[in-house]
């Protein structure tokens, strides 16, 4: 009796770099997602302390990006959105900082996804106002890490934080989306015209 043929598995691999941007410390971790389930790469931190000028530290934040890009290869970026504080100056550098990062993404051709503390730590937690310690823990849980192979520095965790809150928005199903009336529906549905 012939054998039925198998149908060929098909290995969806996919990966994902988070960035905290950051001018003192920059955090970055890196998921990889195989058939669907999310497991971390690496992770770790860049520290800038050590570097009086600021143009320095967005080289070195340039340069370190693009290391990570060359080395792991990712498929997306992960970054999350300045927190907008009072002090003009550390946005203004905290721009600078996410926009290197993003630079160095562009420059290697690579889709970039912002997302918001805020809807980072619902995506982890479940409460937007989670703090850093209980985003770790979570993540720690959700991806196995050791306890030995979690870092103390917070950014390195909040950077995998984005590329998990990434993966996990990106592999929901599409929602419907909002319509503000007929002409709005046609317009962005052109092939429902007959």
């Amino acid at each position: 009796m012939p054998s039925t043929p198998r149908k060929p598995v098909v290995i969806k691999e996919r990966i994902i770099l988070g960035i905290d941007p950051g001018t003192t410390v920059m955090g970055y971790g890196l998921l990889k997602v195989l058939n669907n389930k999310p497991e971390m790469m690496a992770m770790g931190v860049l520290k800038l302390n050590t570097y009086e000028d600021h143009y320095v530290r967005l080289q070195k934040i340039f340069n370190r990006c693009i290391g990570l890009i060359d080395e792991f290869l990712p498929d997306e970026l992960a970054i999350e959105a300045p927190f907008f504080g009072k002090n003009v100056q550390s946005m203004l550098k905290l721009g600078r900082a996410q926009g290197t990062a993003i630079a160095a993404a562009l420059s290697r051709d690579i889709p970039i996804f912002e997302y918001a503390p805020l809807k980072i730590k619902m995506a982890i937690t479940g409460n937007g106002r989670a703090s850093k310690e209980q985003v770790a823990d979570m993540l720690r849980r959700i991806l196995n890490i050791k306890t030995e192979a979690m870092l103390p520095q917070l950014d390195a965790t909040d950077a995998l934080g984005a590329a998990l809150c990434h993966y996990l928005q990106s592999s929901r199903p599409q929602q419907d989306m909002a319509y503000s009336g007929w002409k709005d529906y046609l317009s962005k549905n052109p092939s429902k015209i007959r």
